[in-house]
C-alpha cells in the first residue's frame, strides 16, 4: 500500500481543537461515531490489554448535565489564564482560551459528548511506569479518533477539565467503580472544513539527537 503523503499529511497536520467552528444544530448519526470509533481501536495498546471503554454521551439532559460540570471546574481557570495571556502579549494563547471560553458556555449544545475511559483504575499512589502504560493505551486511541472524525467532516476538542468534579460526573454517568474517565471530547460536524496548520516552534529548536 502506497499513502498519498499530501493527504496524510494534510490530515495530520489540520486536525485542529475545534470549538467556535462546531455546528451546533446538525445531529451526528451513531453510525458515524461507531466508523471513528473502529478506526481508534486499531491504536496500540500496553501488552494488548484493550481497556479502553467509550461513553457516548447524546442525550441532551445528560449533556447539560455534564456542561454544567464543566462550567463549575472550568470558568475561574479559563478567565484567569485568558487574561495572563493578554496580559503577556501572548495572541495565540489569547485566541485559545477565549474559544475554549465560547466552548465552555455552548457545550450544552454540542450534539454528541465522547467520554474516553479505561477499565481498572490504577493504585495510589500511581508510579511513573503504571500511569505511562495507563494513559499510553488510551491516548493514543483517542488521537485516532480525532483523526476519523476529521476525515469524515467531524470537529473534537481534547478536554479534561469536568474531571474536577469526575465523581458527580460518574455518577451522572452512571460509571462503575472499576471504571477511570480521561477526557471529554465535544464531536460535532464543522463549519466548512478548511483548517490551517498551527503555529509551533520549530522542530531544530525543540530536537535532540542522542543526547541532550
Amino acid at each position: 500500500m502506497v499513502f498519498d503523503l499530501s493527504i496524510t499529511d494534510a490530515l495530520l497536520g489540520t486536525t485542529r481543537a475545534v470549538r467556535k467552528r462546531l455546528d451546533l444544530t446538525r445531529a451526528v448519526p451513531r453510525e458515524l461515531i461507531n466508523e471513528c470509533l473502529e478506526l481508534a481501536i486499531q491504536a496500540p495498546t500496553g501488552s494488548n490489554s484493550q481497556t479502553w471503554r467509550w461513553l457516548v454521551v447524546d442525550d441532551p439532559a445528560k449533556r447539560k448535565a455534564l456542561a454544567d460540570l464543566y462550567r463549575k471546574g472550568a470558568g475561574g481557570y479559563l478567565s484567569a489564564a485568558g487574561e495572563k495571556a493578554s496580559a503577556g502579549g501572548d495572541v495565540q494563547t489569547e485566541r485559545v482560551f477565549d474559544s475554549a471560553t465560547y466552548l465552555m458556555e455552548h457545550l450544552h449544545e454540542v450534539p454528541v459528548h465522547l467520554i474516553p475511559c479505561v477499565q481498572g483504575k490504577a493504585e495510589d499512589p500511581v508510579s511513573l511506569t503504571m500511569a505511562s502504560g495507563l494513559y499510553g493505551s488510551i491516548y493514543p486511541a483517542v488521537w485516532s479518533f480525532q483523526l476519523a472524525a476529521r476525515a469524515r467532516g467531524l470537529g473534537t476538542a481534547l478536554t479534561t477539565l469536568h474531571l474536577l468534579h469526575q465523581a458527580e460526573a460518574a455518577e451522572i454517568l452512571g460509571l462503575p467503580d472499576d471504571v477511570l474517565q480521561v477526557a471529554l471530547l465535544p464531536v460535532a460536524y464543522t463549519l466548512g472544513t478548511e483548517f490551517k496548520r498551527a503555529k509551533r516552534a520549530p522542530v531544530a529548536g525543540i530536537t535532540h539527537w542522542n543526547t541532550w
